[in-house]
């Protein structure tokens, strides 16, 4: 009993001391959420008060976490479906095509985002006077405008992306190392970007980023100027793990990598049909995730026929993720259908063997940690990228959704089930991704409380965030050097010409004064 009531006081100690602080999960995509929820619960396990703020509904709740969810119209929702259902019906492997896609799809869903700082409910966390908040988390996408909220406060922030270093890095200075780090969507045949050919891609994507977050910014509804609430940006957590993203890059102090946040160190029990099913699979399982934000209705009926048909007939058992229950692809014993999977916790049964995958950052993650050999099918955003690194460090294989067939669909499948390299290579893998100085974890929970600790850190700020776009590329030397050596130039040219001419004149009449007055007589 004692030990009972110590432990009682121990958790109202850490419940005191614990920060106030607001997680501002306001985004569209649930797959995002669940990495920002992790990142919630984390801090809330630590004594900290956490409120989260989302427009969709949560995964998944924890009991010391306040929620405050700000409804969207049903128009802001079904737009958003209309935006993934258009762009999941292209083939994006035209660098234009890709690229117009990506910006026309983002511009629209920062248009619906928008509306979230409008509503009462978003109003009341600043206007509140009983609102007392040490710090904001801003899980970011497309949404700079959320940043003026902090502002508002006046309390630091640090943002929360589910993608590798990109960009986004700008706001704190990140360099972009164009000519070897690949940008954000490139989606080039290598996953390096040394060629001169894929250098001069990856530079388009990046100047083409440039632009596109240039506008979004600028057509945005609000008040503030965002390099200000930029210089309120203390760190940025990137959901990924160095040697996991291609290419190794150079980041600040501040670009923290928390890459498989998500992931249980200790896997939750499966619900109990999950587990009899997995149990009883003496040739193995296989999961297919598409995602959260991939529908029904954003695949054809002929590719889901493809799936169904080859996927009946495997000896394998299959956990399908699958959203309408009122239109399945089909029946069969060897396949059970589910809404919402623990998708973590079914990676890390050992009855798992395939993942197939939409490329997804979190579900690539999970595998890798959990070293599960993948087939993706890639559909938009950073998936293809995600994809192409992932079959080149050998983990599996990639198709088309676009183009698949039954044939080529049973073959990729047979292919990483019965080669043993691709199980081998994200196994070897599994142990140098959980080889770190320090967890994911451990690394969130002391950089949280470090920004808290010293009111923002602007210590560690670099001075890129305080600078124009000109000077931080020395624009204005560049000119003015260029600027001198044309001066130089124009005046080692007069000169040069002026010497010339006194040359010619010397070598033509040596002797101008001599023969002025000669007198030429002749017969």
């Amino acid at each position: 009993m004692a030990v009972l009531y110590f432990a009682g006081f121990l958790a109202l100690v850490a419940s005191a001391n614990g920060a106030n602080i607001l997680g501002l999960f306001a985004g569209l995509s649930p797959s995002h959420l669940i990495i920002q929820l992790s990142m919630a619960q984390i801090l809330a396990e630590q004594g900290h008060n956490m409120t989260v703020v989302t427009v969709v509904e949560p995964p998944f709740t924890h009991k010391d976490i306040t929620y405050v969810r700000i409804p969207l119209g049903k128009e802001d929702f079904q737009g958003f479906s209309a935006i993934i259902s258009e762009i999941a019906k292209k083939d994006n492997s035209n660098v234009f095509t890709f690229l117009w896609a990506i910006f026309s799809g983002s511009s629209e869903l920062s248009s619906r985002m928008s509306s979230i700082v409008k509503h009462p409910l978003y109003k009341d966390l600043y206007e509140n006077q009983d609102n007392n908040f040490d710090l904001v988390i801003v899980g970011y996408f497309v949404n700079s405008f959320q940043l003026a909220l902090a502002h508002k406060l006046k309390v630091p922030q640090v943002l929360a992306i589910s993608n590798p270093p990109c960009y986004i890095g700008h706001k704190l200075g990140n360099p972009p190392e164009v000519s070897y780090v690949p940008s954000t969507y490139m989606v080039s045949a290598q996953a390096d970007v040394v060629g001169i050919g894929n250098r001069f891609t990856n530079l388009l994507y990046l100047a083409a980023e440039r632009v596109f977050w240039y506008f979004l910014e600028y057509y945005s509804e609000i008040t503030y100027s965002y390099s200000d609430l930029d210089k309120n940006v203390s760190l940025i957590f990137f959901a990924s793990h160095g040697i996991s993203e291609r290419s190794i890059r150079p980041n600040l102090p501040t670009v923290i990598e928390v890459g498989g946040i998500q992931i249980k160190e200790t896997p939750d029990p499966l619900p109990q049909n999950l587990e009899e099913f997995l149990k009883d699979a003496p040739d193995g399982a296989i999961l297919l995730s598409l995602g959260t934000n991939i529908k029904r209705s954003h695949l054809s009926q002929e590719t889901v026929g493809t799936m169904f048909n080859v996927l009946s007939h495997l000896k394998q058992k299959v956990i399908w993720k699958w959203d309408d229950f009122d239109n399945l692809p089909g029946k069969s014993d060897n396949i059970l259908y589910a809404h919402w999977l623990p998708q973590d916790d079914i990676l890390a049964h050992p009855n798992i063997k395939l993942f197939i995958t939409h490329a997804g950052k979190g579900g690539i993650t999970e595998a890798q940690y959990h070293g599960k050999p993948m087939l993706a099918l890639p559909v938009f955003f950073d998936q293809p990228q995600n994809a192409k690194a992932m079959e080149q460090q050998g983990f599996g294989i990639i198709q088309s959704i676009h183009n698949l067939d039954e044939q080529s669909f049973a073959e990729g499948i047979r292919k990483v089930l019965e080669n043993p390299k691709y199980a081998r290579a994200v196994k070897s893998f599994s142990t140098l991704y959980r080889d770190r100085p320090t967890t994911a974890k451990a690394s969130l929970i002391y950089w949280v409380d470090y920004v808290i600790r010293h009111h923002g850190a602007k210590h560690l700020q670099s001075p890129v965030v305080h600078m124009s776009f000109i000077a931080v590329y020395n624009l204005d030397v560049f000119t003015i050097l260029l600027g001198t050596i044309v001066v130089i130039w124009i005046i080692l040219k007069a000169v040069a010409r002026f010497i010339i001419r006194k040359l010619r004149r010397t070598t033509i009449d040596p002797h101008p004064k001599k023969f002025k007055n000669l007198k030429i007589k002749t017969n």
